[in-house]
This record gives C-alpha cells, sequence and structure tokens, in this order.
C-alpha cells in the first residue's frame, strides 16, 4: 500500500490520506472546495466549488501518475440536491468518460462546503 500526498491539493483535514494506492487501484479520499493555495474554500456557488473539486482530484491523480480517465467510479456528496443540475454541468466537463456514479444529498459537509467528490481509479 502507497499514500499519495501533493502540496497541489488541499492537505487532509482529519486524519486520513488524500489517496492510497493499492493492486494498482487508486482510493482518493472526498475532496471539497478547498483552494491548495488559499488554504480554504474560496469559490460561493455551486459550479465554482465543483470545479475546485475537479481541480483538487486531478492533482492528487497526477501525484499518482494517473488521470481522470482512470476514474471508474465516483461517489458525490451534495448539501443541496437544488444543485444538482449545476454541479451536473461542471462535472460533466471532467469525468466526459462517464465512470459509475452515485450522488446524494446529505445534511452537512465539512467547512460548510456545497460539493465532495471522492473516486476510484485504475492505473
Amino acid at each position: 500500500m502507497k499514500i499519495i500526498h501533493t502540496d497541489d491539493a488541499p492537505k487532509a483535514v482529519g486524519p486520513y490520506s488524500q489517496a492510497v494506492e493499492a493492486n494498482n487501484t487508486l482510493y482518493l479520499s472526498g475532496q471539497i472546495a478547498i483552494d491548495p493555495k488559499a488554504g480554504d474554500i474560496v469559490a460561493k456557488d455551486i459550479a465554482g466549488q465543483a470545479e475546485q473539486c475537479c481541480k483538487n482530484i486531478e492533482a492528487v491523480l497526477k501525484e499518482a501518475g494517473a488521470e481522470l480517465k482512470n476514474v471508474v467510479k465516483t461517489t458525490c456528496f451534495l448539501a443541496d440536491i437544488n444543485d444538482f443540475a449545476a454541479f451536473n454541468e461542471v462535472y460533466g466537463k471532467y469525468f466526459s468518460h462517464k465512470p459509475a456514479r452515485s450522488c446524494v444529498a446529505v445534511k452537512d459537509l465539512p467547512k460548510g462546503a456545497l460539493c465532495e467528490i471522492e473516486v476510484v481509479a485504475v492505473k
């Protein structure tokens, strides 16, 4: 098992890794819209936050020697299901290869985030 870390994505806000690689499979922890340079959530709307989540995922995948096209499964969490269409608009730009996905609304997300995305990728 290999722990993946990059400074180009936000550091973990708890006792976990950005990602773990096992048997050529990458398990990425959920990414919220923390801008790694600012150290906090900058975007205030769902589109901006979804964009930052995807950029964070790209950075972790890159560190692990993978790309978005390697993603086989995503799990998406929305603070408000009414943001579903706007979220999908951004999500679709990054995950055009259409990996398997679950998307649910949740009561709250860390730091008041509007969305969170976790992925599984195969190298």
